[in-house]
Protein backbone atom coordinates (compact mmCIF):
# COMPACT_ATOMS: atom_id res chain seq x y z
CA UNK A 1 0.00 0.00 0.00
CA UNK A 2 2.83 2.39 0.90
CA UNK A 3 4.57 1.83 -2.45
CA UNK A 4 1.33 2.41 -4.33
CA UNK A 5 0.78 5.72 -2.56
CA UNK A 6 4.39 6.71 -3.20
CA UNK A 7 4.05 6.01 -6.92
CA UNK A 8 0.82 8.01 -7.08
CA UNK A 9 2.41 10.90 -5.17
CA UNK A 10 5.48 10.94 -7.39
CA UNK A 11 3.30 10.81 -10.52
CA UNK A 12 1.23 13.75 -9.30
CA UNK A 13 4.39 15.67 -8.38
CA UNK A 14 5.97 14.99 -11.78
CA UNK A 15 2.80 16.03 -13.63
CA UNK A 16 2.53 19.22 -11.55
CA UNK A 17 6.20 19.98 -12.18
CA UNK A 18 5.80 19.55 -15.95
CA UNK A 19 2.71 21.77 -15.96
CA UNK A 20 4.46 24.45 -13.92
CA UNK A 21 7.52 24.26 -16.16
CA UNK A 22 5.38 24.58 -19.30
CA UNK A 23 3.52 27.53 -17.75
CA UNK A 24 6.82 29.25 -16.94
CA UNK A 25 8.05 28.84 -20.53
CA UNK A 26 4.70 30.02 -21.88
CA UNK A 27 4.95 33.21 -19.84
CA UNK A 28 8.59 33.80 -20.74
CA UNK A 29 8.13 33.07 -24.46
CA UNK A 30 4.67 31.97 -25.63
CA UNK A 31 2.30 28.98 -25.47
CA UNK A 32 2.94 28.38 -29.18
CA UNK A 33 6.66 28.12 -28.51
CA UNK A 34 6.05 25.50 -25.81
CA UNK A 35 3.71 23.52 -28.08
CA UNK A 36 6.21 23.54 -30.96
CA UNK A 37 9.09 22.62 -28.69
CA UNK A 38 7.16 19.69 -27.22
CA UNK A 39 5.76 18.34 -30.49
CA UNK A 40 8.63 19.05 -32.92
CA UNK A 41 11.60 19.06 -30.50
CA UNK A 42 14.69 18.47 -32.66
CA UNK A 43 14.75 20.29 -36.00
CA UNK A 44 14.66 18.20 -39.16
CA UNK A 45 14.17 18.71 -42.88
CA UNK A 46 10.40 18.20 -42.78
CA UNK A 47 9.69 21.00 -40.29
CA UNK A 48 8.46 23.32 -43.01
CA UNK A 49 5.20 21.35 -43.08
CA UNK A 50 4.30 22.77 -39.66
CA UNK A 51 4.84 26.49 -40.31
CA UNK A 52 2.92 28.99 -42.44
CA UNK A 53 4.83 30.08 -45.54
CA UNK A 54 5.32 32.90 -48.04
CA UNK A 55 5.84 31.81 -51.64
CA UNK A 56 8.70 32.83 -53.94
CA UNK A 57 7.89 32.49 -57.65
CA UNK A 58 10.22 30.97 -60.23
CA UNK A 59 11.66 32.43 -63.43
CA UNK A 60 10.01 32.06 -66.83
CA UNK A 61 13.48 31.56 -68.32
CA UNK A 62 15.67 29.70 -65.81
CA UNK A 63 19.35 29.11 -66.42
CA UNK A 64 20.07 25.85 -68.25
CA UNK A 65 22.55 23.03 -67.78
CA UNK A 66 23.89 20.41 -70.14
CA UNK A 67 24.09 16.76 -69.06
CA UNK A 68 27.48 15.02 -69.03
CA UNK A 69 27.05 12.12 -66.67
CA UNK A 70 30.05 10.78 -64.76
CA UNK A 71 28.08 8.80 -62.21
CA UNK A 72 30.61 6.07 -61.45
CA UNK A 73 33.47 8.52 -61.00
CA UNK A 74 31.55 10.89 -58.72
CA UNK A 75 30.38 8.05 -56.50
CA UNK A 76 33.96 6.76 -56.25
CA UNK A 77 34.93 10.04 -54.57
CA UNK A 78 33.05 8.82 -51.50
CA UNK A 79 35.11 5.63 -51.13
CA UNK A 80 36.93 6.91 -48.06
CA UNK A 81 33.63 7.80 -46.41
CA UNK A 82 32.33 4.29 -47.15
CA UNK A 83 35.44 2.74 -45.63
CA UNK A 84 35.37 4.92 -42.51
CA UNK A 85 31.63 4.34 -41.99
CA UNK A 86 31.72 0.62 -42.77
CA UNK A 87 29.43 0.56 -45.80
CA UNK A 88 29.79 -1.81 -48.74
CA UNK A 89 28.26 0.41 -51.43
CA UNK A 90 27.51 4.02 -52.24
CA UNK A 91 23.76 3.31 -52.28
CA UNK A 92 23.97 1.80 -48.80
CA UNK A 93 25.81 4.91 -47.56
CA UNK A 94 23.24 7.22 -49.19
CA UNK A 95 20.44 5.32 -47.46
CA UNK A 96 22.00 5.17 -44.00
CA UNK A 97 23.41 8.71 -44.09
CA UNK A 98 19.89 9.97 -44.93
CA UNK A 99 21.27 11.79 -47.95
CA UNK A 100 18.41 13.25 -50.00
CA UNK A 101 20.26 14.73 -52.98
CA UNK A 102 23.72 14.97 -54.52
CA UNK A 103 24.48 17.21 -57.48
CA UNK A 104 27.84 17.94 -59.11
CA UNK A 105 28.12 20.60 -61.84
CA UNK A 106 31.21 21.65 -63.75
CA UNK A 107 31.28 24.39 -66.40
CA UNK A 108 27.46 24.37 -66.65
CA UNK A 109 27.45 20.60 -67.20
CA UNK A 110 25.72 18.28 -64.76
CA UNK A 111 28.16 15.48 -63.98
CA UNK A 112 25.91 13.94 -61.37
CA UNK A 113 22.35 14.47 -60.16
CA UNK A 114 20.62 11.84 -58.05
CA UNK A 115 18.00 11.84 -55.32
CA UNK A 116 17.60 9.39 -52.46
CA UNK A 117 15.33 8.31 -49.61
CA UNK A 118 12.08 9.18 -51.36
CA UNK A 119 13.16 12.60 -52.67
CA UNK A 120 13.14 13.75 -56.30
CA UNK A 121 14.09 16.83 -58.30
CA UNK A 122 10.65 18.31 -57.58
CA UNK A 123 10.90 17.75 -53.81
CA UNK A 124 11.37 20.64 -51.42
CA UNK A 125 14.70 20.69 -49.59
CA UNK A 126 15.16 22.50 -46.29
CA UNK A 127 18.09 24.91 -46.53
CA UNK A 128 18.81 25.02 -42.80
CA UNK A 129 21.62 27.59 -42.38
CA UNK A 130 22.39 27.75 -46.10
CA UNK A 131 19.64 30.38 -45.96
CA UNK A 132 22.12 32.76 -44.32
CA UNK A 133 24.10 33.06 -47.56
CA UNK A 134 20.92 34.10 -49.40
CA UNK A 135 20.35 36.86 -46.83
CA UNK A 136 23.93 38.01 -47.43
CA UNK A 137 23.14 38.12 -51.15
CA UNK A 138 20.18 40.42 -50.47
CA UNK A 139 22.29 42.77 -48.36
CA UNK A 140 24.68 43.07 -51.32
CA UNK A 141 21.81 43.67 -53.74
CA UNK A 142 20.37 46.35 -51.45
CA UNK A 143 23.76 48.09 -51.44
CA UNK A 144 23.91 47.82 -55.25
CA UNK A 145 20.42 49.33 -55.37
CA UNK A 146 21.45 52.20 -53.09
CA UNK A 147 18.84 51.51 -50.40
CA UNK A 148 21.62 50.46 -47.98
CA UNK A 149 24.62 52.77 -48.06
CA UNK A 150 27.37 50.57 -46.62
CA UNK A 151 28.14 47.48 -44.56
CA UNK A 152 29.70 49.89 -42.09
CA UNK A 153 26.36 51.58 -41.38
CA UNK A 154 25.12 51.18 -37.83
CA UNK A 155 22.15 48.87 -37.61
CA UNK A 156 20.18 51.58 -35.80
CA UNK A 157 20.14 53.56 -39.05
CA UNK A 158 17.63 50.98 -40.29
CA UNK A 159 16.20 49.81 -36.93
CA UNK A 160 16.30 53.04 -34.85
CA UNK A 161 14.10 51.68 -32.05
CA UNK A 162 17.01 49.52 -30.86
CA UNK A 163 19.01 52.57 -29.77
CA UNK A 164 16.11 53.73 -27.60
CA UNK A 165 16.40 50.51 -25.61
CA UNK A 166 20.22 50.32 -25.42
CA UNK A 167 22.65 52.87 -26.85
CA UNK A 168 25.22 50.08 -27.36
CA UNK A 169 23.30 49.02 -30.47
CA UNK A 170 24.70 52.16 -32.11
CA UNK A 171 28.12 50.51 -32.25
CA UNK A 172 26.93 47.39 -34.08
CA UNK A 173 27.28 47.58 -37.86
CA UNK A 174 25.92 45.49 -40.71
CA UNK A 175 29.46 44.17 -41.14
CA UNK A 176 29.45 42.91 -37.55
CA UNK A 177 26.21 41.03 -38.20
CA UNK A 178 27.53 39.50 -41.43
CA UNK A 179 30.77 38.37 -39.77
CA UNK A 180 29.02 36.99 -36.66
CA UNK A 181 30.95 39.44 -34.48
CA UNK A 182 28.12 41.64 -33.22
CA UNK A 183 28.45 40.93 -29.51
CA UNK A 184 24.75 40.08 -29.20
CA UNK A 185 23.89 37.76 -26.33
CA UNK A 186 23.18 34.19 -27.41
CA UNK A 187 22.35 31.54 -24.86
CA UNK A 188 23.62 28.04 -25.69
CA UNK A 189 22.62 25.89 -22.73
CA UNK A 190 22.16 22.14 -23.12
CA UNK A 191 20.25 19.63 -21.02
CA UNK A 192 22.84 18.16 -18.61
CA UNK A 193 24.67 15.06 -19.86
CA UNK A 194 23.07 15.31 -23.32
CA UNK A 195 23.63 17.10 -26.62
CA UNK A 196 20.04 18.35 -26.62
CA UNK A 197 19.27 22.07 -26.53
CA UNK A 198 17.67 23.27 -23.32
CA UNK A 199 14.34 25.13 -23.61
CA UNK A 200 16.29 28.38 -23.11
CA UNK A 201 18.81 27.67 -25.86
CA UNK A 202 18.45 30.53 -28.35
CA UNK A 203 18.76 28.09 -31.24
CA UNK A 204 15.47 26.54 -30.13
CA UNK A 205 13.82 29.77 -29.01
CA UNK A 206 14.51 31.49 -32.32
CA UNK A 207 13.43 28.49 -34.37
CA UNK A 208 10.09 27.86 -32.66
CA UNK A 209 9.06 31.32 -31.40
CA UNK A 210 5.94 32.73 -33.06
CA UNK A 211 6.69 36.45 -32.57
CA UNK A 212 10.36 36.81 -33.48
CA UNK A 213 10.08 40.43 -34.59
CA UNK A 214 8.89 41.49 -31.12
CA UNK A 215 11.58 39.40 -29.47
CA UNK A 216 14.31 40.95 -31.62
CA UNK A 217 13.15 44.48 -30.91
CA UNK A 218 12.45 44.08 -27.21
CA UNK A 219 14.41 41.18 -25.73
CA UNK A 220 17.74 40.60 -27.47
CA UNK A 221 20.62 42.13 -25.51
CA UNK A 222 24.15 43.33 -26.25
CA UNK A 223 26.65 41.30 -24.24
CA UNK A 224 30.12 42.05 -25.69
CA UNK A 225 31.79 44.83 -27.64
CA UNK A 226 31.18 44.37 -31.38
CA UNK A 227 34.09 43.21 -33.50
CA UNK A 228 35.94 41.37 -30.72
CA UNK A 229 34.55 37.84 -30.64
CA UNK A 230 33.24 35.43 -33.26
CA UNK A 231 30.02 33.72 -32.15
CA UNK A 232 27.73 31.88 -34.52
CA UNK A 233 24.46 33.59 -33.63
CA UNK A 234 21.18 33.33 -35.54
CA UNK A 235 19.98 36.70 -34.24
CA UNK A 236 22.61 38.34 -36.46
CA UNK A 237 20.84 37.01 -39.56
CA UNK A 238 17.42 37.93 -38.23
CA UNK A 239 18.52 41.54 -37.75
CA UNK A 240 19.92 41.55 -41.29
CA UNK A 241 16.48 40.44 -42.47
CA UNK A 242 14.83 43.31 -40.60
CA UNK A 243 17.32 45.73 -42.14
CA UNK A 244 16.38 44.42 -45.61
CA UNK A 245 12.69 44.85 -44.81
CA UNK A 246 13.08 48.41 -43.55
CA UNK A 247 15.51 49.52 -46.25
CA UNK A 248 13.52 48.12 -49.19
CA UNK A 249 9.95 48.33 -47.90
CA UNK A 250 9.50 44.71 -49.00
CA UNK A 251 9.44 41.34 -47.34
CA UNK A 252 12.59 39.27 -47.66
CA UNK A 253 10.66 36.74 -49.77
CA UNK A 254 9.45 39.43 -52.18
CA UNK A 255 12.91 40.94 -52.54
CA UNK A 256 14.48 37.49 -53.03
CA UNK A 257 11.85 36.66 -55.64
CA UNK A 258 12.48 39.89 -57.55
CA UNK A 259 16.27 39.89 -57.41
CA UNK A 260 17.09 36.19 -57.69
CA UNK A 261 14.29 33.67 -58.14
CA UNK A 262 12.48 35.30 -61.06
CA UNK A 263 15.82 35.91 -62.75
CA UNK A 264 17.33 32.40 -62.95
CA UNK A 265 15.53 29.80 -60.82
CA UNK A 266 13.64 26.83 -62.27
CA UNK A 267 11.23 26.11 -59.41
CA UNK A 268 9.13 28.02 -56.90
CA UNK A 269 10.40 28.24 -53.32
CA UNK A 270 9.15 29.66 -50.03
CA UNK A 271 10.20 31.03 -46.66
CA UNK A 272 8.59 29.65 -43.50
CA UNK A 273 7.03 32.26 -41.23
CA UNK A 274 7.07 32.34 -37.46
CA UNK A 275 3.29 32.90 -37.56
CA UNK A 276 0.64 34.50 -39.77
CA UNK A 277 0.15 37.22 -37.15
CA UNK A 278 3.81 38.24 -37.12
CA UNK A 279 4.52 37.44 -40.76
CA UNK A 280 8.25 37.27 -40.06
CA UNK A 281 10.36 34.95 -42.21
CA UNK A 282 12.84 33.02 -40.12
CA UNK A 283 15.91 34.26 -42.01
CA UNK A 284 18.68 32.03 -40.58
CA UNK A 285 17.37 28.67 -41.72
CA UNK A 286 13.86 28.31 -43.13
CA UNK A 287 14.27 28.98 -46.85
CA UNK A 288 12.80 25.95 -48.63
CA UNK A 289 13.74 25.30 -52.26
CA UNK A 290 14.81 22.65 -54.78
CA UNK A 291 18.32 21.25 -54.73
CA UNK A 292 19.01 22.17 -58.36
CA UNK A 293 18.19 25.80 -57.57
CA UNK A 294 20.65 25.75 -54.68
CA UNK A 295 23.19 24.69 -57.31
CA UNK A 296 22.25 27.71 -59.42
CA UNK A 297 22.98 29.96 -56.46
CA UNK A 298 26.40 28.37 -56.12
CA UNK A 299 27.00 28.90 -59.85
CA UNK A 300 26.06 32.55 -59.48
CA UNK A 301 28.78 33.11 -56.89
CA UNK A 302 31.25 30.97 -58.83
CA UNK A 303 30.68 33.31 -61.79
CA UNK A 304 31.18 36.47 -59.71
CA UNK A 305 27.50 37.41 -59.61
CA UNK A 306 26.64 36.72 -63.24
CA UNK A 307 24.54 33.90 -64.65
CA UNK A 308 22.80 33.48 -67.98
CA UNK A 309 24.10 36.85 -69.12
CA UNK A 310 22.61 38.62 -66.11
CA UNK A 311 24.75 40.40 -63.53
CA UNK A 312 22.47 39.89 -60.56
CA UNK A 313 24.88 41.23 -57.96
CA UNK A 314 28.11 43.17 -58.27
CA UNK A 315 31.34 41.20 -58.63
CA UNK A 316 32.86 43.38 -55.92
CA UNK A 317 30.24 42.23 -53.42
CA UNK A 318 30.85 38.58 -54.27
CA UNK A 319 34.59 39.07 -53.80
CA UNK A 320 34.10 40.87 -50.49
CA UNK A 321 31.61 38.27 -49.26
CA UNK A 322 34.00 35.38 -49.79
CA UNK A 323 37.28 36.94 -48.66
CA UNK A 324 38.93 36.25 -45.32
CA UNK A 325 38.52 39.02 -42.79
CA UNK A 326 41.58 41.25 -43.11
CA UNK A 327 44.12 40.97 -40.29
CA UNK A 328 42.17 38.06 -38.82
CA UNK A 329 43.77 35.13 -37.05
CA UNK A 330 42.58 31.52 -36.79
CA UNK A 331 42.71 32.11 -33.03
CA UNK A 332 39.59 34.26 -33.27
CA UNK A 333 37.54 31.19 -34.16
CA UNK A 334 36.41 28.38 -31.82
CA UNK A 335 38.10 24.99 -31.73
CA UNK A 336 35.39 23.31 -33.80
CA UNK A 337 36.72 25.11 -36.91
CA UNK A 338 39.41 22.37 -36.90
CA UNK A 339 42.18 24.63 -38.20
CA UNK A 340 45.35 22.62 -38.68
CA UNK A 341 48.72 24.03 -39.67
CA UNK A 342 48.49 25.53 -43.16
CA UNK A 343 44.92 24.36 -43.72
CA UNK A 344 42.21 26.48 -42.18
CA UNK A 345 38.54 27.34 -42.16
CA UNK A 346 37.25 30.90 -41.95
CA UNK A 347 33.96 32.80 -41.94
CA UNK A 348 33.16 35.88 -43.98
CA UNK A 349 29.86 37.55 -44.96
CA UNK A 350 27.62 34.59 -44.09
CA UNK A 351 29.79 32.35 -46.26
CA UNK A 352 32.39 29.82 -45.13
CA UNK A 353 35.82 29.32 -46.68
CA UNK A 354 38.49 26.62 -46.73
CA UNK A 355 42.12 27.44 -47.45
CA UNK A 356 44.46 24.64 -48.50
CA UNK A 357 48.21 24.41 -47.98
CA UNK A 358 48.87 25.17 -51.65
CA UNK A 359 46.86 28.40 -51.42
CA UNK A 360 43.79 27.14 -53.29
CA UNK A 361 40.44 27.89 -51.72
CA UNK A 362 36.88 26.72 -51.79
CA UNK A 363 33.84 28.40 -50.31
CA UNK A 364 30.50 27.07 -49.20
CA UNK A 365 27.11 27.64 -47.65
CA UNK A 366 26.33 25.04 -45.02
CA UNK A 367 23.40 23.98 -42.90
CA UNK A 368 22.58 21.53 -40.15
CA UNK A 369 21.86 17.90 -41.02
CA UNK A 370 24.13 17.85 -44.08
CA UNK A 371 23.12 20.76 -46.31
CA UNK A 372 25.92 22.13 -48.50
CA UNK A 373 26.45 24.35 -51.50
CA UNK A 374 30.15 23.70 -52.01
CA UNK A 375 32.08 25.70 -54.62
CA UNK A 376 35.57 24.87 -55.92
CA UNK A 377 36.49 27.97 -57.98
CA UNK A 378 39.71 26.78 -59.64
CA UNK A 379 37.90 23.68 -60.97
CA UNK A 380 34.68 25.52 -61.86
CA UNK A 381 32.74 23.00 -59.79
CA UNK A 382 29.62 23.34 -57.65
CA UNK A 383 28.48 20.48 -55.42
CA UNK A 384 25.14 20.36 -53.62
CA UNK A 385 24.49 17.83 -50.89
CA UNK A 386 21.29 17.70 -48.83
CA UNK A 387 20.32 15.28 -46.10
CA UNK A 388 18.76 14.71 -42.70
CA UNK A 389 21.68 13.54 -40.56
CA UNK A 390 25.31 14.25 -39.73
CA UNK A 391 26.07 10.73 -38.53
CA UNK A 392 27.81 9.63 -41.72
CA UNK A 393 28.43 12.94 -43.49
CA UNK A 394 30.04 16.29 -42.72
CA UNK A 395 31.78 19.33 -44.20
CA UNK A 396 35.11 17.49 -43.98
CA UNK A 397 33.86 15.03 -46.59
CA UNK A 398 33.54 17.86 -49.10
CA UNK A 399 36.98 19.19 -48.22
CA UNK A 400 38.45 15.73 -48.91
CA UNK A 401 36.49 15.38 -52.16
CA UNK A 402 37.78 18.77 -53.32
CA UNK A 403 41.34 17.47 -52.85
CA UNK A 404 40.58 14.35 -54.87
CA UNK A 405 39.01 16.38 -57.67
CA UNK A 406 42.03 18.67 -57.86
CA UNK A 407 44.36 15.69 -58.03
CA UNK A 408 42.34 13.99 -60.77
CA UNK A 409 41.38 16.98 -62.88
CA UNK A 410 44.70 18.77 -62.76
CA UNK A 411 46.63 15.73 -64.04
Amino acid sequence: MFMKKLVISLTIFFFAFVCAFALLLSIQYSPTYVFRLATMHVADINDHQFFPKRSIEKSNSPSKFQLKSQEQYIESLFDRRLKVSGFDSFDDWALKSQTTSLIVIRNDEILYEKYFNGFSRESFFHSQSMAKSFISFLIGVAIDDGVIESVDDSIVKYIPILAERDIRFNSITIRHLLEMRSGLKYTTHYIPFTNIHSPWHDEAVGYYHNHMRDRLLNDIEVENSPGELFEYNNYNTNFLGMIIENATGKTVSNYLEEKLWQQIMEYDAFFSLDSWESGFEYMPSRLIARAIDYARFGMLYLNKGELQGKQLISASWVKQSLAEISNSSPDMYPDWFNNNNCERTYYSFHWWGHVNCDGTKQFFATGNLGQNIYVIPDLQIVIVHTGNSLKYYGDQDMWHIAKLLRKDLNN
